[in-house]
């Protein structure tokens, strides 16, 4: 006998991608909503966001666009009430959006430690605290929920010039295992995935000469990862029977040593 696997897993789910408006963010969303899912897309830039919905409805997809700064509590948490009175409140949350900018620590790039920090850690506190309700609602009605939380392999390895960004990526992949121990006996599973480098808008961030060197050397030694690559892994992870936790996912380029 042979168990056929759904070509729409997460039919009748509702999952929220915060940075939808490009990277992995917006290949998520698409790719989430191949999959079944009644999408909801987070991001500053609304223009984008509304072209993300177009194609994924032509595509015969469900989407729901929010102009959403996640640096902002109070528009995060407006943005939850939305999704709770509209689609029927989040069981899937890929919480994603972020920034890296390196530099070295003794140029004192304050301003920019500042805004990784504001994103990176505390845009995404702001999102958990708004629609964890909701995933541990969802979870209790329907037997499962996700928090997904993008972290990178920074969050391992050392990277000169990364100290800011790859701590920052150290707090995301610290705090989804405590979650994870926190909320799981909830039904809510808590995933980090960890990607090494993916060809993003991240890479356009970067001021850094030094950093934009190694990155461009990098690109001529190895073949980057896709969004897509990452979005897939997002799928598959939200895809699992729900007595499986992929508690943390490293996701690297083949030809990247570290």
């Amino acid at each position: 006998m042979t168990t056929r696997i759904s070509a729409r897993p997460l039919t009748g789910r509702v999952a929220v991608v915060t940075g939808a408006s490009s990277g992995i963010g917006e290949a998520a969303a698409e790719h989430l909503a191949e999959l079944g899912a009644q999408v909801v897309v987070l991001a500053r830039r609304a223009g984008r966001l509304d072209d993300l919905v177009s194609r994924i409805e032509r595509n015969g997809g469900q989407a729901l666009a929010l102009a959403v700064d996640v640096t902002d509590p109070a528009a995060v948490r407006a943005a939850a009430d939305r999704v709770a009175a509209g689609p029927g409140g989040a069981d899937l949350l890929f919480n994603n959006a972020g920034v890296m900018l390196p530099a070295p620590v003794e140029e004192l790039a304050t301003d920019q430690w500042q805004r990784q920090i504001d994103l990176n850690i505390t845009g995404l506190m702001n999102v958990i605290g708004a629609f964890i309700p909701q995933l541990v609602a969802s979870a209790g009605e329907r037997g499962v929920a996700d928090l997904i939380n993008t972290s990178s392999i920074a969050a391992q390895n050392i990277f000169p010039d990364f100290a800011v960004y790859s701590a920052t990526k150290a707090y995301v992949t610290h705090l989804s295992r405590h979650l994870r121990a926190e909320l799981g006996a909830k039904n809510v599973r808590v995933s980090a995935i960890e990607p090494g480098i993916v060809g993003t808008e991240l890479q356009s961030h970067v001021t850094d000469e030094g950093a934009l060197a190694w990155l461009e050397g990098s690109k001529k030694e190895m073949e980057w990862l896709t969004p897509q690559d990452v979005a897939r892994t997002v799928g598959f992870v939200a895809s699992l029977p729900p007595r499986v936790n992929l508690q943390q996912v490293t996701i690297m380029p083949t030809g990247q040593p570290g």
